[in-house]
């Protein structure tokens, strides 16, 4: 369960945390909040780790929250890392587990016994815990899960059996529920007397049938405000948006996004409420989705700077053979204009300038597009009138841009050179705009994810379309 740690009384009250300095004031006068640990207090654990003081680093980091003792753990080196979580290991916080970069939790996690690990684990609310278990290789996750409490162990399990990425894997199983006939008094007395049964933060009471489906939820705000005589049938929000344990994690954070939801109830295939998804666990999901597109319209996968140097090489040789091969394609395009190159060897210089702009243009449209299609905001409703607006950015930019670099070229050259990469501007600026839009669409079309493969195409079609044009026209006007 999440508990904010209580601090310890400091021997100088006057002088801050190392950990929690405050950040230099900004230029508008207000002071900036620093999140995580500070620089010099990670030298300075660094310096107690090296000098052999266990007790006074132990007595500093207890200090810290766990999501900043994982920021610290984060920034240690490999051997400092695994000094520190040998100081800290007796009464490791199993919370710190659920805030670690996930390839990262996987080294650490190494370093305990399967005992000491379930012992973390058993802490966590159960959506964390199926975080830091579902990584484990397959004889410690069944050593984990045999040093599980029993209740536990049987919540963890069931999460298991959905898909990765779901809202089975995703849902919290602690979780306020009431029949429809209780009264606002019963309910609130209910959540007083079982404590330790119930989750430590919740926002939404349900309201359940005798089958367990959920009929509405109580806004905690609302209930605190009626008296104790009301019935809670009278107070339900009938329109409750109920999850499928099998929606993949991506839905739920769009549902989360489009209806401004603190939580949502999970249920099963028959209607019944199983689980919980809360708006912090959405963050991550959000968070998650991000970093993956990311990675993916870069053409380098896990973007984690945790993994090894063999693994980062290996996820990123494919996508520069692909590259590779779509650059040969190109260069296939200026070989047929060999004889033109060789007769106006200015060509030479500026081919680059039109193919690096249309390159860059299509880049940032694409980012637009994928991003507008991950979150539901570009649909075939819409998409004429996007296309057309990409379509006119890049008539616009080729226009400004066009005027500049064939004035330039002009001045530099003649100025039929300038007109050409003027022209061939223009034309791959509009392609780089058509096909920054076209092509994500299209391959969401064909249900291909567009951040993995529109990369790739968008390359190579501003890199074709602006030699084509560039020296086509060339050959047209210049010879």
């Amino acid at each position: 369960m999440h508990t904010d740690r209580q601090e310890p009384d400091r021997i100088q009250d006057d002088e801050p945390h190392p950990a929690e300095r405050p950040a230099p004031p900004r230029e508008d006068g207000e002071e900036e909040r620093a999140y995580g640990v500070e620089p010099e207090f990670v030298e300075e654990i660094v310096e107690r780790l090296h000098a052999g003081r266990r007790d006074d680093l132990r007595a500093e980091v207890d200090k810290l929250h766990p999501a900043d003792i994982a920021d610290l753990i984060e920034q240690l080196g490999h051997d400092d890392r695994e000094a520190l979580v040998g100081v800290l290991r007796p009464d490791f916080d199993g919370e710190v587990l659920s805030y670690l970069n996930p390839d990262l939790r996987e080294e650490i996690v190494e370093l305990f016994e399967p005992k000491e690990l379930a012992a973390a684990v058993a802490e966590l609310d159960t959506d964390d815990a199926v975080d830091v278990i579902e990584g484990l290789d397959e004889d410690t996750r069944r050593e984990v899960l045999e040093n599980l409490p029993a209740a536990d162990r049987a919540l963890v399990q069931e999460n298991l059996t959905y898909d990765e990425d779901t809202a089975g894997r995703l849902m919290q199983r602690d979780l306020v529920a009431v029949p429809q006939f209780w009264t606002v008094g019963k309910t609130i007395d209910y959540v007083r007397a079982a404590t330790d049964e119930l989750p430590e933060d919740f926002y939404d009471i349900f309201v359940v049938d005798p089958m367990h489906r959920v009929v509405g939820a109580v806004p905690l705000s609302r209930l605190l405000r009626q008296k104790r005589s009301v019935r809670i049938a009278d107070l339900v929000t009938e329109e409750v948006d109920t999850i499928p344990a099998t929606m993949d994690q991506e839905e739920v954070a769009n549902l989360f996004r489009q209806y401004a939801l603190v939580s949502a109830p999970v249920v099963d295939a028959g209607g019944r409420l199983i689980g919980v998804i809360t708006v912090d666990d959405v963050v991550h999901i959000i968070d998650e989705e991000a970093e993956d597109d990311i990675g993916k319209l870069g053409g380098v996968g896990d973007t984690s700077i945790y993994r090894s140097v063999l693994e980062t090489s290996r996820s990123r040789i494919s996508w520069l053979g692909l590259n590779l091969f779509t650059a040969f394609a190109a260069a296939g395009v200026i070989s047929l204009f060999e004889a033109t190159i060789e007769q106006i060897v200015a060509l030479a210089v500026l081919m680059p300038i039109t193919a690096s702009m249309g390159g860059n243009a299509g880049t940032q449209t694409l980012t637009v597009a994928v991003r507008a299609l991950a979150t539901r905001e570009l649909s075939s409703s819409n998409a004429p009138r996007v296309v057309g607006k990409e379509v006119l950015v890049g008539l616009l930019n080729g226009a400004v841009f066009a005027t500049l670099v064939g004035a330039i070229a002009a001045t530099w050259f003649e100025p039929m050179i300038g007109l050409v990469i003027g022209c061939a501007m223009v034309i791959n600026l509009f392609v780089a705009g058509l096909c920054g839009v076209l092509i994500p669409i299209g391959l969401d079309r064909l249900g291909v994810d567009p951040a993995v493969a529109s990369s790739v195409f968008l390359t190579t079609m501003t890199d074709v379309i602006g030699f084509l044009s560039f020296l086509g026209l060339a050959s047209l006007l210049l010879l």
